[in-house]
């Protein structure tokens, strides 16, 4: 149920507070206008957001403080302190308190949007090497979510525009990338994508197709079995389902011919097989969306960018495109929940009209 349909509250997490995430949010909800789509509420402290709006001095950010969020400025971006206490920054650095705090931010802010406290999440990146703590023993944001909401599985799927590519394995070693591939595991994930690009992206009969696991595609069984045992009659079941799901395609031959503009929707077997091709297509405005929750979380599709940390040069379109999307998602997801919410009265409707037209035409 939404807070507010009109504004809807969107929590925004800090990510790591070395990284550029802070940076982001600055330049990001420095723009008054994006006080008309939404009301944001930062998960961290005041004295870490001060500290960077010193450091980005051409993005005046004005907030509110607050620790309650039944008491939110819908003028104003909103600051949920998290935390009181002095935190160690080094922008660029990896250390412990960076991580330890990014884990905070995340964890009270899911809590919250458990809680229905808020309308969808945009998380800021955090980096794996300093967030594996006693009481987060996650490999990244993804994992957490899932378990945090109780989602029997979820996909990782980053678009931009009208590309859109979801992952089978996610942050898993490439030598164990072909044991992972299962008939359980690849369709599980078809049939979150398939779900998700018709409940929250409007797509009534979606056109997916699926990349091999080998180079080729496996040339029939000469490189490797697994399109021959696994992914091609997974295709041919959803096919005789009266689902548009093809393939399997050799990667390289799909991306570089433009294959994927004839699709609603990319199903990769591995991360990089996917996300060389989607970030180099997307040019630095993709969106990564966790496919499968019941609630709305996105964040940009890159990382904590230490290397440019701190220097106030770091381009927030990805970050303020994860925002807008989670705005449209939210919006395409309650237009789907009310038009499906009673089908049986609708269908009645409908034939009253039929029926109404026909004796007036008569």
């Amino acid at each position: 149920m939404l807070v507010n349909k009109e504004r809807p509250v969107i929590g925004i997490t800090t990510g790591d507070l070395n990284g550029i995430g802070l940076e982001l949010i600055i330049k990001t909800f420095s723009d008054s206008r994006m006080l008309d789509l939404c009301t944001p509420v930062v998960f961290a402290s005041n004295k870490v957001i001060n500290y960077y709006r010193r450091l980005t001095p051409d993005h005046p950010l004005n907030f509110s403080s607050t620790k309650d969020l039944k008491q939110l400025n819908p003028k104003q971006v909103n600051i949920f302190n998290c935390w009181d206490e002095e935190v160690p920054l080094a922008p660029g650095t990896l250390t412990d308190a960076a991580g330890k705090y990014a884990i905070r931010s995340l964890m009270v802010a899911a809590q919250c949007l458990k809680d229905g406290e808020l309308d969808a999440l945009v998380t800021a990146p955090f980096h794996k090497g300093n967030t594996q703590l006693n009481d987060f023993p996650y490999t990244g944001h993804t994992p957490f979510l899932k378990e945090k909401f109780g989602a029997k599985d979820v996909l990782m799927l980053l678009y931009s525009h009208n590309l859109r590519v979801a992952l089978v394995t996610e942050h898993i070693p490439v030598s164990k990338v072909a044991a992972a591939i299962t008939k359980e595991l690849v369709q599980s994930k078809l049939n979150i994508l398939r779900e998700t690009l018709i409940k929250d992206f409007g797509i009534d009969k979606p056109k997916i197709a699926v990349l091999g696991l080998n180079p080729h595609a496996g040339d029939e069984g000469q490189i490797g079995n697994e399109e021959q045992t696994i992914l091609k009659p997974l295709i041919e079941n959803s096919q005789r389902l009266g689902q548009l799901v093809f393939g399997p395609y050799s990667a390289d031959a799909f991306f570089a011919r433009g294959s994927y503009t004839q699709f609603d929707a990319v199903l990769a077997m591995y991360h990089d097989q996917g996300l060389v091709a989607f970030k180099t297509l997307a040019q630095g405005e993709g969106v990564n969306y966790t496919a499968g929750l019941p609630v709305i979380r996105t964040s940009p599709d890159h990382g904590t960018a230490f290397d440019i940390a701190g220097k106030n040069i770091a381009d927030p379109s990805s970050f303020r495109e994860a925002v807008y999307q989670a705005l449209d998602l939210l919006n395409q997801r309650n237009i789907y929940a009310e038009n499906t919410a009673n089908p049986l009265r609708r269908g009645k409707i409908e034939k009253e009209k039929e029926d109404s037209t026909e004796k007036t035409e008569s």
